[in-house]
């Protein structure tokens, strides 16, 4: 048993040394067979915790103890006025003793983006709307915590070195699973693709382990943020190659260098947020299933495992990020009179969050 309780202390040794992780996710997530063939997997990953699972309890594991062990006051970040990520990261703050502060950008307002805005007034984040996401970008690059000492600046998403490693961890975990006959070695992985760092871990641990496993991502958030690019093959690729350096420099294990990532465009559909009919299906199908999903992220990258499924005879595996527990109660039993983002500023459009 490893002093750290994840698989990747094991599979690299000497990243004891140099990674910090807080123990807080509930791992190993399960791998399961969904009935709509004989090959369709899911992993289960919208159950990292008890509270709120979703993909960004694992990198916040990572993220947070290297933020700690730098001696961080606080965590600044950003994303849509629904962000999970923003949510995730409040709730994880508060259990430290860490301030949070997350800049705002419009997205369409449904009953899942005001759940998450109640949510992060509950764990007590500083919320800051700036409405555009240039405006949002902007206010992030030139906060003025960058000037004050203990100010952790954590992109969109979670996406950096060691949020990008919480799912080469990942990777070890589902291979074990595989090893211990719970699941097929799946020939394709599908998961949605915001700010990258789900795609960059899970495609770099299949070269690193070896695995003759193809990782396909799915875009379902804009190309750039203002004149950032920000959900892009390119993008994926440099946070891959940051994660290769970092191992390279911190290993004994030979690294390969990274291979180009997949990511597919055509199911996006009109807009971050904005429902597609793929989508809509593909919600159905899995809630036939007995599997929630929602229409910014998971119901895209459903759309398109579905249609992989048809198209391929080999073990294809659906990688649920999303945070499936029942937040509602706890949203709403907060008053929201001293909430900083007023609601009514927003019109209702579409279907999904952040």
């Amino acid at each position: 048993m490893n002093p750290s309780g994840r698989p990747i202390f094991d599979e690299m040794p000497e990243l004891r040394y140099v990674v910090q992780v807080k123990q807080f996710a509930l791992l190993p997530t399960s791998v399961e067979a969904l009935p709509f063939s004989d090959h369709a997997w899911i992993k289960r990953d919208d159950l990292t915790h008890a509270a709120y699972g979703g993909n960004k309890i694992r990198k916040l594991e990572f993220i947070l103890a290297q933020a700690i062990a730098q001696g961080a006051k606080r965590i600044v970040t950003f994303g849509a006025i629904g962000t999970n990520h923003g949510v995730a990261t409040a709730m994880m703050c508060r259990q430290y003793g860490l301030e949070c502060v997350i800049y705002l950008f419009d997205q369409p307002l449904t009953d899942t983006v005001t759940q998450n805005l109640r949510l992060m007034h509950v764990y007590g984040a500083k919320l800051v709307y700036k409405g555009s996401l240039f405006g949002t970008v902007l206010a992030y690059y030139t906060s003025p915590y960058r000037i004050q000492k203990g100010s952790y600046f954590l992109f969109a998403g979670g996406s950096n070195v060691v949020g990008s490693l919480a799912f080469v961890n990942a990777l070890v975990e589902l291979r074990d699973q595989v090893d211990q006959g719970l699941c097929a070695m799946p020939a394709i992985i599908v998961c949605p693709v915001g700010s990258g760092a789900t795609l960059a871990g899970l495609s770099y641990g299949c070269q690193i382990l070896g695995l003759d496993t193809q990782v396909i991502g799915v875009r379902v958030a804009p190309r750039n943020l203002g004149p950032f690019a920000a959900c892009t093959e390119q993008t994926v690729y440099k946070l891959m190659g940051e994660l290769h350096l970092f191992l390279k420099g911190h290993t004994d294990r030979q690294m390969p260098p990274p291979q180009r990532p997949t990511l597919l465009d055509e199911y996006f559909g009109e807009g971050y947020g904005v429902a597609t009919e793929k989508g809509k299906r593909a919600m159905q199908t899995f809630h036939a299933a007995g599997i929630t999903l929602e229409q910014t992220y998971t119901a895209k990258a459903a759309a398109a495992f579905l249609d992989l499924l048809e198209r391929h005879q080999s073990p294809v595996l659906f990688w649920n990020t999303y945070n499936s527990r029942d937040m509602s109660e706890k949203a709403h039993a907060v008053d929201t009179s001293g909430l900083s983002v007023s609601l009514k500023r927003f019109t209702s459009t579409g279907d999904g969050s952040g």
